[in-house]
């Protein structure tokens, strides 16, 4: 039986459709690809790598589902809550999810305007609000991340005011606006004060994140990463590690240089002023009669450095 000329349209527009549909998911997949390399060059961080991918592939499932036809509920802006230690990579991360959230559209720019408790609350009464709405306007189209969020929220109750309750209503109140991101970071035990004091919390911060500390072995990494892809700007531009500074050695030296406690409370923290320490034990090493040095010695970082570098830290 031969299909009427209305069966030809609608089977041409049907597939047309669906052309459409495929191009746009290839364009998607190729945007959390892109996203997934990014977080896949990031030293450690295991656990936090999958639940990112597992919340990417998610976004780009909706559009394969909304794609074929299936009328599902949008995500709400992905509000964020990053527990973890200092120099885990919390606002490392949120550089890489901004660029992901813009390049999905979700976002209008990229921007991360990072704050803290001075940047929002003020001394006295009536400061606070206006502070604070302020850096949420400075924020809008991309990030707005909080950090050290739980300084909001005072650990006991005090005979004066404290208006940082009144800094995180504010942001909570933007949060429903859909022109801004929100990412509260901080230590997760001290997290719970900001958690507890809000009911509205958990219904708009959809997303936790756990940023584990970084071992020696990865913190090794870090610092080999940091020496090989030097920005042209930094202090250690043009300088290089000796083929002894291996990365179990650097991190068998970690492991006997710094405590579990100290590294913990610095992680990624430690390597750049380690790196700093070290070139100037260099420029004390390095004989200033250059008639009898090695040229290539100028600007190699020894393990002796390295080590001079880390303790210097710990006096």
């Amino acid at each position: 039986m031969s299909q009427t000329p209305l069966h030809v349209a609608n089977n041409m527009e049907e597939e047309q459709r669906k052309r459409k549909a495929i191009e746009s998911l290839s364009e998607t997949k190729a945007k959390v690809d892109e996203f997934e390399a990014a977080i896949s060059g990031m030293v450690g961080l295991d656990d936090l790598k999958m639940q990112l991918r597992s919340w990417a592939r998610g976004m780009l499932n909706d559009e394969k589902r909304r794609a074929f036809g299936f009328d599902i509920a949008p995500r709400r802006l992905p509000h964020m809550a990053f527990l973890g230690n200092p120099g885990t990579g919390k606002t490392m991360v949120a550089g890489v999810l901004s660029k992901f959230l813009h390049m999905m559209g979700i976002l209008s720019t990229d921007k991360v305007t990072e704050v803290q408790r001075t940047d929002l609350v003020g001394e006295s009464v009536g400061h606070t609000g206006p502070k604070t709405r302020l850096k949420i306007s400075e924020a809008e189209g991309g990030i707005l991340f909080v950090d050290e969020a739980y300084r909001l929220i005072p650990m006991q109750k005090t005979v004066d005011k404290d208006y940082g309750l009144e800094a995180l209503e504010e942001i909570m109140s933007a949060m429903d606006s859909g022109k801004v991101v929100v990412i509260f970071a901080g230590y997760s035990e001290p997290m719970k004060r900001v958690i507890k004091s809000n009911e509205g919390f958990c219904k708009k911060v959809t997303t936790f994140f756990y940023f584990d500390d970084f071992s020696a072995t990865e913190l090794a990494q870090i610092l080999h990463f940091k020496m090989n892809n030097q920005d042209p700007n930094s202090s250690l531009y043009g300088f290089k590690l000796h083929p002894s500074c291996s990365i179990p050695a650097i991190a068998e030296l970690i492991d006997s240089e710094i405590t579990e406690k100290q590294r913990r409370g610095m992680n990624g923290g430690l390597i750049d002023p380690q790196l700093a320490n070290a070139r100037q034990s260099l420029d004390l090493r390095i004989d200033l009669d250059c008639t009898d040095t090695d040229v290539d010695e100028l600007v190699t970082l020894t393990m002796e450095d390295l080590g001079v570098g880390l303790r210097l830290l710990t006096r």
